[in-house]
Formats: structure tokens, C-alpha cells, sequence
């Protein structure tokens, strides 16, 4: 045995205790309580040099090492538990001699005690656990029944005094805020145009499921589920405390490879076809036919070995789903998509690794590869309901019925065979609102935003709630809605200013590579702007060229080289957006104000020329259709000629566009005949309610027979009735190097503006800002 104040080393005192243990066994006469006292020793002589042994080598060492003849009878009871709660007596070793303990009169005595230990230990922990509901019981009467929330501190910044820093000061107790149901199962409508619950889509998908259509058939895919509008009409008489009418869901269901339209009336169960005329095209796919295009590829072994061949790992491989649009005969009569693929290989930007000239065409209905072109071999993967409060009357005024986005065209400009097809119908084809992420608070959205978020269906009717879809904010960048001031030259010391406020609504869309932002703005003068902001990656292609100085003077690129091996390919943005306007009340005109040139004669005037604004109403569709001209200007309201300010003007809002582009393409080229609606920049149309989506109700695989350009060839009266606005915002977009590898963000906006639709200016009853009321803060930067 190691003797205290031993001079070893800590090697020479490990080497000696391991040879103590090694041959460690119970000496002939040795009694059992003597034996387990001198293990006790050499197992304490062991820890204090922290040698580790497991409890298995313990036990193992201590029962084969005890002489057979030795026995338990001389064992106390607290040796026997101790024996008893090491473990011994699951080791095979000790079964014959947990025999005779088991025999021994000391037997019992050590089992009563063992279970008299553990009875004491859990009677102290029912007695902790009793205690422990008794309080928490307390504390929740407590909390619940005071009659206000209790006093709270937080640090809010006040620098308005001498003081250097910001200091901390008590608020006000916060009002309760209402619970938020994340789930949306409570979720019911308060208002006719409210979209369908959560409640409501499963409600709607079980009377499907028991209609003939879907009962005897799993081969169904429901492309849409919204809400079926009641009546413009109905609207219109509805108000809020009446009942509301009969909630019924407009379905897009494409069952055995046939597409229905159907309405499902959610009250009684009935389900209604709806005759939507010949269509050539297909539904918006859904989510699932996005997400299964992608992987059917990997099935097949010619694209896996086409891909291996390349040098690419199968785990690296990024895949899109691609519309093909419509060239021809060849791609009718089939749901097809094209597939085209990238490398992940080092990058979370897979965007700027495209596998060029690989392209594999599927249908989308049945799984199956049709084709596979591969014709990039030789080409290195690069590295890699709108009212308005009058402000002197108080009365809610109609100015818009309703307004959203209702086709995104986006053609690229490369007619080789791995891009020709790239003309994307972004709302269409792929479901613009279907694409919406959930917005990230702080960044997408300020602090003081409040969120909504979106009920969806799935392919097969199940609904999903998708958090955070919508913000809403209030905005003061510092910018103003009116000033004057007046000079020391009047004798008058006026300086008056006034704040632009704008309230925000925005949404943002994610379609593959590019992200859109949505932002309506409501600001106190009575304007709406509606903004679109551009951001994302770039798609791009891959070449063989590393430098501008390889590229032959006669060759087109398509694009810009932006790294190398990179090229990104020029490409165009529309984005159409569907105005119901309803200047107090549903009957108005569309008025081009024409500006014009009047010349003068010497005896008129010292002056040559001037400019009129000449009024013409459109009496029909064509009278509307307007492309913008630069040199000759118009300005384009919408009135109300049933309705005239005091002094005899019509009441009206005008669109006032901003920066936008004009599509190039030919007419007769397939794209631009999908994407018709591209041809003029404005146009109006009378209401009709089966004429929202301005390329068509079914827009994939669509041949363009059913666009805003198509029906708009009726020329039908649209001089004071129920008429709906149409506007486009264009973006050329050749790319540049600062798009590479990510894009900034880019916007264009378009303003409905009031034009004698108050009987002054609004802005005129905004209070200016006040310091008192403002926070105040010293600059500063985030840790």
C-alpha cells in the first residue's frame, strides 16, 4: 500500500498502484470485512492520484479475487448495501455468492434498509414537488386578478437636456395586447373580401374529397384555392354589422389530366362547374409539381452519368424548375417543364455556377425525362379596398375598388437553345403570391412594424400558415409633404413646414433568383405610390472567356461578361398591375389631358409659344390604349363626372407614371404575343370579373389568346361605367459588374394622385413635428 508523505513520483506511485491492484486477492483467514477495507484503501490511494478505473474493472477485481471459501455472514448491514448499490450484484462473477447473501438472516436487514433510504428520499421530493404547485398556484391567482398589468422599466433614449448619454425612464403600463393565434385554427371573417380561413380551405377540401370529381381518383392536384368574390354589386351595398353573404371558394382542380374550374359553396356543400371557355394553357403549378421537377432528374442514368462526367458530385447539384412558354405545335397537348441544373460546390450562390447548355425537358404529370440536351460540354463551370377620410367632412370616400399585381413578364434576351425559352409569366406560371417569404423583422421591415401572415393551400387542399407574409409600418424618412417660407424682403417672418408620413404595406416575393418588393404607400396628402424594388442574384451564364480581350468584335454576347467564365444575360422586367378605381363611386372616365404647344402671333403676345391642356375622354377600350411619349405629354385621370368640387370641377385621381420601359420585342415573336399586355403601357377595360389576370386565367404553356390585349380588341364602351385601369412597369436591365455576385436593390415606382378630389389640401390640417414629442437620440452604432 501507498503510505502517506510517500517521496515517489507520480509515475513511480501510478507504476506501484497498478501492480498493487494487479495482484490484489484476499488473503487465506482474511475476513470478508478486512478484505473489503483494504480494497477501500487501495481504490482511495487510486483517486488521489486520479488514476480512472471503470466500475466494471471494480467490481470485476473485488469478486474474483475473494477466496471461495470466504463468506457474507460477517458482513454488516451497510457493507451489505454497499455491496448491493456498487453494481456487484449484477456481475455475473457474484451470482453464487449473492446466493448465500441472498440466504443470509442479514439479508433482509439490508434490503429493509435500502428501501427504507429510498422511501425517505422520495417522500422529500413528493413534499418539494407539493410545495413547489402550491406556489406556482398562488402566483397565478395572483398575476391574473390584478386590474392592470404591473409597472414595467425599459430604456428608451432621452437626450434632450444637457445630459451626455441617454438615460432610463419609466413608461406608462402598456395596454394588454390581444393574443395572437399562430396556428389561425380560431381564425374566423369579419368582412366579405377576407381570404379564406385556415378553417374555411379544410372545410373546402373535404367537400372535394366527397364529390364525385375527386372520390374514386388520388391522380388530382388543386392549383388554387381562393376565395370566390360575391358580386361587385353586393359589395357595394354591403356595410360593416350586415350579414355576411354566402362564403364560397373559387378552385382550380386538375383531376385525371383534365383541368376544372369549380365553385364550392362552403355553407351547403355544393359544388358548381364553371364554364370558363376554351383555354389552351395550363394552371399556375403548385409547389409540389416545383419540387418534383427538380429531383425527377436524378431517375434518370444518362443525365447522372452527363453530370459525373462534368467532374460534379450528385450531392452538389442545385436543380430550377423552368416554364418553357410556348414556340409551336411541339409543346402542346403536354404539362411539360424544363429543368436546368447548377453546382453547390464551394458556393451557397449556386446562381453563379450554372451547368450551361444542359437543359432536361419533363412532364410534369407523369415524371418522365423526355429529352435531355446537352450542348455546353466544353463550357467550365464559373467559380463561383382603398377609402380615403375626407379631412373637412370626415366622410370615407371611395378612390379604389381594388388593386394588386397581376402579371410579372420577364423575357430574356438570348436566343440560343439553352435560353430561347427563358420568357417567364412570373404570376402565371408560378404563382406570384405563392412565392411571398415570410419578411425578416428589422431588415425587411422596421421596428415598429406590425406583421400578418398568409393562410395557403397545398397541392392536395391541406392548408399551411406561412408566418410574417405582410408588414405594416409607419415611415418618416425625413422628408417633406409641404413647406413655405418668407423672406425679410415681405417684412413676414413665416417659416412653415409640414412631414411626409407614409403609411407601408409590404409584401415581398421570391422567384427563384430574383426577389421583388412590393410596397403600397399611403401618404397624407392623399397620394398612393405603389413601388417596386428589384433585388436578388443575377442568372447567368457560363462561357469560356475570362477577359473582354478574347471576345471577338462581331460576336454577341448577350450580355456582359461580369467575372470569368460569367456572363449575365440581358433581360427585361414588366410587371402589370390590375387598378379597379372607384372615384366616389363605381361609374367613372378615363380623361387624357393632352399637353400641347399653341403658338402665338406677334400682336398677341411677346411671347412664341405656350402650352394648353386639351381634355379628351375615351369613349371606348382603343380611345384608352396609351404608349408613353416623352414629346407628347398627356397626363391620365381617372374622374367621376357624376361628382364636381364646389367650384365645377370633377372629382378624380390621376396615374402619374415614373420611371419605366417599353417592351421591343416583335409582336408576332411567341413571347410577346404571351406577353401582349406589354404592348401599350396603359390601357382600361370595363369591369369584368373574369378578367383579372392580364395573361390569362391558365397562363403556362398559353398561346395568347387570352390576355388584357386580347380582350381589349372589343372595344367596348367604357365612357362613365364600372371601368378598370391597367398599368406597366418596365425595367431594361443590361447587367453590369456591381450586380455581381448579388444585386442592390433597384425601383421604380407610379403615383395615384388626387386631382380635385379634396376641395383644398389635406397636408393643410397635419400638425408640424414637435420636439417634445419625438424621441431624441444621440448617434450612434451597434455593438
Amino acid at each position: 500500500m501507498l503510505l502517506e508523505g510517500s517521496k515517489l513520483s507520480k509515475e513511480d506511485q501510478e507504476s506501484q498502484l497498478d501492480d498493487d491492484f494487479e495482484h490484489f486477492q484476499q488473503h487465506k483467514g482474511e475476513s470478508i470485512h478486512d478484505y473489503y477495507v483494504r480494497f477501500a484503501k487501495l481504490m482511495n490511494d487510486m483517486r488521489n492520484i486520479k488514476m480512472i478505473m471503470s466500475r466494471m474493472q471494480l467490481n470485476s477485481k473485488f469478486v474474483n479475487n475473494m477466496l471461495p471459501e470466504g463468506g457474507v455472514s460477517e458482513m454488516s448491514a451497510i457493507e451489505l448495501i454497499a455491496l448491493r448499490t456498487s453494481g456487484l450484484d449484477r456481475l455475473g462473477k457474484w451470482k453464487d455468492l449473492y446466493k448465500l447473501y441472498v440466504s443470509s438472516p442479514l439479508c433482509g436487514k439490508a434490503l429493509v434498509l435500502t428501501n427504507a433510504v429510498r422511501w425517505r428520499k422520495l417522500r422529500i421530493l413528493i413534499r418539494f414537488l407539493f410545495f413547489t404547485c402550491i406556489i406556482a398556484l398562488l402566483l397565478l391567482l395572483t398575476f391574473t386578478n390584478l386590474p392592470y398589468p404591473l409597472p414595467f422599466t425599459t430604456t428608451n433614449t432621452n437626450c434632450s437636456g444637457d445630459s451626455p448619454r441617454c438615460t432610463t425612464i419609466k413608461q406608462p403600463p402598456k395596454p394588454k395586447q390581444p393574443t395572437k393565434d399562430n396556428l389561425h385554427t380560431s381564425d374566423v371573417p369579419h368582412h366579405p373580401l377576407d381570404p379564406l380561413t385556415l378553417n374555411e380551405l379544410n372545410k373546402v377540401r373535404e367537400i372535394l374529397l366527397s364529390n364525385t370529381l375527386l372520390r374514386n381518383t388520388d391522380k388530382y392536384a388543386l392549383h388554387s384555392i381562393v376565395l370566390e368574390e360575391p358580386d361587385k354589386s353586393v359589395m357595394l351595398r354591403w356595410k360593416y354589422g350586415d350579414e355576411l353573404p354566402a362564403r364560397k371558394a373559387s378552385v382550380i382542380a386538375r383531376v385525371n389530366g383534365v383541368t376544372h374550374v369549380l365553385c364550392v359553396d362552403i355553407g351547403t356543400g355544393q359544388v358548381t362547374p364553371v364554364d370558363v371557355g376554351e383555354k389552351s394553357g395550363y394552371p399556375t403549378m403548385t409547389i409540389e409539381d416545383m419540387t418534383s421537377a427538380t429531383w425527377a432528374p436524378l431517375g434518370n442514368l444518362e443525365f447522372n452519368r452527363t453530370i459525373m462526367a462534368r467532374g460534379i458530385d450528385l450531392k452538389d447539384l442545385a436543380c430550377l424548375p423552368i416554364s418553357l412558354g410556348w414556340f409551336g405545335t411541339k409543346e402542346e397537348n403536354r404539362r411539360l417543364i424544363k429543368v436546368q441544373c447548377y453546382s453547390m460546390q464551394g458556393t451557397v450562390n449556386f446562381y453563379m455556377r450554372p451547368i450551361e447548355g444542359l437543359t432536361v425537358v419533363l412532364d410534369m404529370d407523369t415524371k418522365e425525362v423526355i429529352e435531355i440536351n446537352d450542348n455546353g460540354k466544353n463550357i467550365p463551370i464559373p467559380k463561383a379596398a382603398a377609402m380615403v377620410r375626407d379631412p373637412n367632412s370626415g366622410e370615407m370616400r371611395n378612390v379604389m375598388y381594388k388593386g394588386f399585381t397581376s402579371e410579372l413578364f420577364v423575357p430574356y434576351m438570348d436566343p440560343t437553345d439553352a435560353w430561347y425559352f427563358k420568357t417567364y409569366m412570373d404570376a402565371g406560371e408560378y404563382g406570384f403570391g405563392l412565392q411571398a417569404m415570410p419578411l425578416d423583422p428589422l431588415n425587411d421591415c422596421p421596428r415598429n412594424a406590425y406583421y400578418m401572415d398568409g393562410v395557403f393551400a397545398a397541392g392536395d387542399g391541406i392548408p399551411y400558415v406561412r408566418s410574417n407574409m405582410v408588414c405594416v409600418f409607419e415611415s418618416y424618412a425625413g422628408d417633406i409633404g409641404w413647406r413655405h417660407s418668407e423672406s425679410p424682403i415681405t417684412g413676414m417672418e413665416i417659416r412653415e413646414v409640414r412631414p411626409k408620413v407614409t403609411l407601408v404595406v409590404r409584401m415581398a416575393a421570391s422567384v427563384a433568383n430574383y426577389d421583388y418588393i412590393v410596397d403600397w404607400e399611403f401618404q397624407t396628402d392623399g397620394l398612393i405610390r405603389v413601388k417596386v424594388g428589384l433585388s436578388g442574384i443575377l442568372m447567368v451564364k457560363g462561357t469560356p472567356y475570362v477577359n473582354m480581350n478574347q471576345v471577338n468584335e462581331v460576336e454577341n454576347l448577350h450580355g456582359t461578361l461580369l467575372s470569368e467564365n460569367v456572363i449575365g444575360v440581358i433581360h427585361d422586367h414588366y410587371i402589370t398591375f390590375y387598378l379597379d378605381m372607384d372615384v366616389d363611386g363605381p361609374d367613372n372616365s378615363f380623361v387624357k389631358v393632352n399637353i400641347k404647344r399653341e403658338t402665338t402671333t406677334p400682336e398677341e403676345s411677346p411671347r412664341l409659344s405656350y402650352l394648353k391642356a386639351v381634355r379628351n375622354v375615351a369613349k371606348t377600350e382603343k380611345d384608352a390604349q396609351v404608349k408613353l411619349k416623352l414629346y407628347d405629354p398627356s397626363e391620365y385621370h381617372m374622374v367621376n363626372p357624376s361628382k364636381k368640387t364646389r367650384v365645377g370641377n370633377p372629382v378624380g385621381y390621376k396615374l402619374v407614371p415614373g420611371g419605366t420601359a417599353a417592351s421591343l420585342l416583335d409582336h408576332d415573336d411567341p413571347p410577346q404575343k404571351r406577353g401582349a399586355f406589354t404592348n401599350n403601357q396603359i390601357w382600361v377595360t370595363p369591369y369584368n370579373k373574369s378578367e383579372e389576370w392580364a395573361g390569362g386565367l391558365f397562363t403556362y404553356q398559353s398561346q395568347g389568346e387570352d390576355t388584357l390585349a386580347v380582350w381589349s380588341e372589343r372595344d367596348r364602351a367604357i365612357e362613365n361605367k364600372d371601368i378598370v385601369m391597367w398599368y406597366t412597369l418596365g425595367f431594361h436591365h443590361v447587367p453590369c459588374q456591381e450586380d455581381f455576385p448579388i444585386m442592390p436593390t433597384v425601383s421604380s415606382s407610379f403615383d395615384l394622385k388626387p386631382v380635385n378630389f379634396y376641395e383644398s389640401n389635406p397636408i393643410l390640417n397635419i400638425p408640424p413635428n414637435v420636439e417634445k414629442d419625438l424621441p431624441v437620440c444621440n448617434a450612434a452604432a451597434s455593438a
